[in-house]
């Protein structure tokens, strides 16, 4: 739980430390104190969105900190190493700085963090509601989501079940629509390609043929060249009428040096050097010989190979730069040609696909919507348990799970599903609406909480059911901010009762305008604000009982020091405490 807040630079607040334990703290000021600034400060640790208008005026940024003890919080330690953060005496650190430019940082456990880092470690942390909550549960979703949470895991097990299976239809259908309406283009494709992969097939090209036969084609339109240009360096190295060549003066370099070897060794060295290129010579002048013998002059093979290049071109202005691009090209077209013949199999195959799936769908979306609707009983008759220890003793609350059905429908696709014999709508979440009606009095009908609930009922009928949901409720912190709003009177008393109670079992944080609930704090914090005639500042101070009269005293009256207000004050504390004890 949290044992302790830190703000610097925030809003109104200087620089004040909240200290927090179990139970129910309350917070508590003149309007404009500041104390909707806990509530920011929370948001900010939450890694909420940040606004530079919080920071306070003149100060660079603003800093929030908050201690959590690590023990009975499950995996909350290991998501702290995880981001790369220590507990230390099974405390962690969450800070959060904001700059008066707009720059935010978060902390964990010491470690610098992405903001939405923070938002991960934090979020199981707190469960803020605020008035705005109160509207959001106006909608029908907030509703079904409420009524999920309470239906616990094996509701959450349905729900999965469900959702996987709505995903993987809408995949399905999605895929067959395409299929079927991309029949026609996908026979085009096939017929192009099949008409590219005869072509390739009745030219049967080789891998590397280009290559090779552009270097034949070159050898064969050159040949006299050739014969002349080898004939002529193999009489240079090697002549047959006699005349100089490189072969007879090698031999008499090395007649000369072998003459005189036995004067030098260097000179007997290089004469063995001029034997290996004289025989070097002569086996050079044998190849070059053999080569020029081999060169003829074929028109025939030059016009067939010439004409096998042209058959090749075509290819490769079509279907790849080279002869191996080309075979590529074949090879992914086969595959590709074998898909497309086969799209009546396809199609066949995800028509049964889909069929069995929208039969399994149906069958978990008739088990979700059973066990909805049992929680859905269950809840109501918490809630409207709740709503009588709230001072609305003739209220209750009922919750509707319906399901909106249509007509059969003249195609499937996308379309409405078949659920015991009905075909209904259906959405991701399942196919039930679920509404909450609420009434207020003996003999009212129950009306939707939009139009049936004043605002003092809509933040009792949203306490009732925090309360009602919190042993469902991982969540180890709640608060409130102002949900009160519009409440009174022995209402008010009530209010401040249940919370007491919730806080049983969770730590509870309340900012409220009502003395009556202020009353059942374990903890009461005042939100002081001074003024030094420039600056606005406001400060927290934990108060003593005799503290606590005063601040009720002038909750009530205006006056702190009013002698009837005191005495009311005490009143409320006597009974505060004894609804406390009796529990």
């Amino acid at each position: 739980m949290l044992e302790e807040i830190r703000i610097s630079s925030l809003g109104v607040i200087g620089s004040s430390t909240l200290e927090l334990g179990s139970g129910l703290t309350v917070i508590t000021g003149e309007t404009g104190a500041g104390k909707t600034m806990i509530v920011t400060a929370l948001g900010l640790l939450l890694g909420g969105r940040a606004d530079t208008g919080a920071v306070r005026t003149g100060a660079k940024s603003a800093r929030v900190e908050g201690v959590v003890r690590v023990a009975g919080l499950d995996g909350f330690g290991g998501a702290v190493e995880d981001a790369g953060g220590e507990v230390e005496d099974d405390r962690v650190v969450l800070a959060r700085n904001v700059s008066a430019e707009g720059r935010s940082r978060a902390f964990v456990g010491g470690a610098s963090v992405p903001v939405t880092t923070l938002a991960q470690v934090a979020e199981p942390l707190v469960a803020v509601h605020g008035q705005s909550d109160q509207h959001r549960l106006l909608q029908a979703r907030a509703q079904r989501d409420a009524l999920d949470r309470f239906g616990g895991q094996k509701l959450a097990r349905l729900l999965a079940t469900y959702s996987e299976l709505h995903g993987r239809l809408d995949d399905t259908e999605r895929e067959l629509e395409e299929v079927v309406t991309t029949a026609r283009e996908r026979a085009q494709e096939a017929d192009l390609l099949r008409f590219g992969l005869n072509e390739i097939e009745a030219a049967a090209p080789e891998a590397g043929e280009d290559a090779t036969l552009a270097a034949e084609e070159s050898r064969l339109g050159f040949a006299d060249t050739l014969r002349t240009a080898a004939e002529q360096a193999r009489e240079a190295l090697s002549s047959e009428d006699g005349g100089p060549d490189a072969l007879t003066t090698a031999s008499a370099a090395r007649t000369l040096l072998d003459g005189v070897r036995e004067h030098d060794a260097e000179a007997g060295a290089l004469a063995d050097r001029l034997a290996e290129l004289t025989y070097l010579l002569s086996d050079l002048s044998a190849d070059v010989a053999s080569y020029a013998a081999r060169i003829d002059t074929d028109p025939a093979r030059l016009a067939a190979v010439s004409e096998r290049r042209a058959a090749l071109t075509a290819l490769t202005r079509k279907y790849g730069e080279t002869i191996d691009d080309v075979l590529g090209w074949a090879e992914q077209s086969a595959r590709r040609l074998l898909d497309l013949d086969h799209t009546d199999e396809r199609i066949e195959q995800l028509r049964r696909e889909q069929e069995a799936l929208r039969a399994q769908l149906a069958t978990a979306a008739a088990e979700l919507s059973t066990a909805r609707s049992r929680a859905a009983a269950r809840l109501a008759k918490e809630v409207t348990a709740e709503l009588a220890l709230l001072a609305m003793p003739h209220a209750r609350l009922t919750i509707e799970v319906r399901q909106a059905e249509v007509t059969a429908p003249d195609r499937l696709l996308h379309g409405p599903l078949l659920v015991d014999g009905r075909w209904l709508r259906h959405t991701a979440s399942g196919v039930d609406e679920v509404e909450m009606m609420l009434a207020a009095n003996t003999g009212a009908e129950p009306r939707p909480l939009s139009k049936g609930a004043s605002g003092g009922e809509l933040s009792r009928v949203m306490l009732a059911l925090e309360v009602a949901l919190a042993g469902t409720s991982p969540v180890p912190t709640f608060v409130f901010d102002e949900v009160d709003a519009g409440v009174g009177g022995a209402a008010a008393v009530e209010v401040g009762r249940r919370l007491a109670q919730l806080a049983r079992s969770a730590q509870v944080l309340v900012v409220t305008h009502l003395p009556q609930v202020a009353a059942y704090a374990d903890r009461h914090v005042v939100v002081e604000k001074s003024s030094d005639g420039s600056v606005t500042s406001s400060g927290l101070t934990v108060l003593d009982d005799e503290q606590r009269e005063r601040e009720l005293s002038r909750m009530l009256a205006g006056l702190a020091d009013s002698d009837t207000a005191l005495a009311h004050a005490r009143e409320l504390l006597e009974v505060a405490q004894e609804a406390r004890d009796a529990h």
